[in-house]
């Protein structure tokens, strides 16, 4: 049903944009309400509006947290124009219709970031009232209100949308359809939910509530090109994105996993004892790791482990590519490129593909929960966070210094994988992984597969497992294949058998007391 504009309420932070709005209001006749700083903006046009005070007898009060909160107000944009009750009490109370409401929303996410910035010098007590002076009430309320009564009026909850406001009042003469303001209704919501997922992040920063803030970014599709793909979220806080195509579903997922694995390390460089470490992610799993001197020798390890499953892959590293990085790394085909930053040098050999995406990690992510959709609703767990809880030697000798160095580097990488997962590690770089098996056991034989596959030898090899040994026969056929250390969380009713062999064999074994299961 098309609607006549008569009148309209406006009432917004930001004016950039606004005055076409206005004048455009004005010449169709439209009797315009307004507030505070926005009745002063309209008012220096030259365009007379109505002050709300008019309307609910009461000024602006409380340092102007209360001035639309009033029942003429609410009644003017929830009241039914087809409800006879309605109308007669809107008469009766001497409520105007408001037929357009253009309302925005205070700059909390803004001020938030401002408040967490460097240059922000004010103390915590400080920074808490600055940020809560910007919660809106009043904005968010007549959103909501002019949004369900979509039927009679029409709502605009974002300068973005000033442009489209004006095209349409030129073209249809003031008038808008059903189909134009449920529309419009539609982004209202979406805005005011974002608006109240950041808030309530604010005031609960350990996740235990599971929000997804930022904004609504269509894919080109999702997991495979009959799906159709959305990522809701902000990724500019995480990312700088320097070059290349949009990141599709794929891409997301795997840059995810690589993340949370790179996450793992300190960045290279922060100190005596960090390496360098290089990844390469596919289809979430691991597939090349390596820790070096430097990110070249990562990166040179990291491809050798497998060479073959590297093509198309995610890669990511914990610290600045070189132009030798950039130049090892541009001989194979890759989608995404994830670093601490690049050289300029690097960047301009990496640009040379156009499609080629690199991003700079700005800082990971601070989620400390995880959920999955399932069913008809959603499954939430906290991170995996961790490495082991113990380091219990039950082997038939101790570590060695080399051996401990790579079961903790192996067990990071098993952790990563998806179960059942192995993982064969020597000097700090992944020979071979098993994922994804319905048995422990088939896990290894891939793992030692992949090895040989590429002329591995695992003689000095370690070996993690991401869940216990049920039986001995992975420390069997580990054993045999050169492997001589050995890390699980333990706790299965049969840990003996293997700790067993591990003792009459002279291996070494690690009890972790920590599970990674990855599904």
């Amino acid at each position: 049903m098309q609607k006549k504009i008569s009148s309209a309420l406006i009432s917004v932070f930001y004016k950039d944009g606004l005055e076409p709005v206005v004048k455009e209001l004005h010449k169709l006749g439209v009797t315009i309400y307004s507030t505070g700083g926005t009745q002063k903006f309209i008012e220096d046009t030259g365009i007379p509006c109505v002050p709300v005070e008019s309307l609910t007898t009461y000024p602006s009060i409380l340092g102007g947290r209360v001035k639309t909160l009033h029942p003429v107000v609410f009644g003017g944009i929830l009241g039914r124009r087809d409800v006879p009750q309605d109308v007669a009490e809107m008469k009766e109370y001497k409520i105007p219709e408001i037929d357009l409401v253009i309302v925005d929303l205070y700059p909390f996410e803004e001020t938030l970031a401002q408040a967490k910035s460097s240059s922000f010098t004010g103390n915590a007590e400080e920074a808490e009232k600055m940020i809560t002076e910007k919660i809106d009430i009043g904005g968010p309320s007549m959103i909501r209100a002019a949004a369900k009564n979509c039927k009679d009026l029409l709502v605009v909850a974002a300068k973005d949308d000033y442009a489209a406001l004006v095209n349409l009042l030129l073209a249809q003469n003031g008038e808008t359809s059903f189909e134009q303001r449920r529309a419009f209704a539609a982004k209202a919501f979406e805005i005011v939910m974002h608006y109240d997922i950041a808030i309530s992040n604010y005031f609960n920063p350990s996740g235990a509530v599971l929000h997804y803030g930022g904004k609504e970014q269509i894919l080109r599709y999702g997991e495979n090109p009959h799906q159709q793909g959305i990522f809701y979220g902000n990724l500019d806080t995480v990312f700088d994105k320097l070059h290349g195509k949009e990141l599709s579903y794929n891409n997301l997922v795997d840059v995810d996993a690589a993340v949370q694995l790179i996450s793992e390390f300190p960045s290279f460089g922060n100190g005596a004892g960090s390496d360098a470490v290089f990844a390469i992610i596919k289809h979430t799993n691991v597939c090349g790791i390596a820790a070096r001197g430097s990110i070249k020798e990562a990166w040179d390890a990291a491809l050798a482990g497998d060479p073959e499953s590297a093509f198309g892959g995610v890669l990511v590293c914990n610290g600045i590519v070189d132009k030798p990085t950039a130049e090892a790394i541009s001989e194979i085909f890759f989608e995404v490129l994830i670093a601490s930053g690049y050289n300029a040098e690097a960047l301009s050999v990496l640009q040379g593909k156009k499609s080629r995406i690199l991003l700079t990690l700005k800082e990971k992510p601070t989620a400390t929960h995880q959920s999955k959709t399932i069913l008809n609703g959603v499954l939430m767990q906290e991170n995996d966070k961790g490495n082991y809880t113990e380091w219990k030697e039950t082997g038939g000798r101790e570590t060695t210094a080399g051996e401990k160095a790579d079961l903790d580097f192996a067990n990071i990488v098993c952790k990563h994988l998806k179960s059942n997962a192995i993982a064969l590690v020597k000097n700090k770089q992944l020979l071979g992984k098993g994922c994804g098996q319905t048995s422990r056991i088939d896990a290894l034989r891939q793992a030692v597969e992949k090895a040989g596959q590429f002329k591995f030898n695992l003689n000095g090899a370690v070996l993690a497992s991401d869940a216990f040994f049920p039986f001995d026969d992975c420390v069997k056929l580990g054993h045999e294949a050169g492997i001589t250390a050995f890390i699980q969380p333990g706790g299965s009713i049969r840990d003996k058998d293997s700790i067993a062999y591990c003792v009459q064999n002279k291996l070494a074994m690690v009890i972790t007391g920590l599970r990674h299961f990855r599904h």
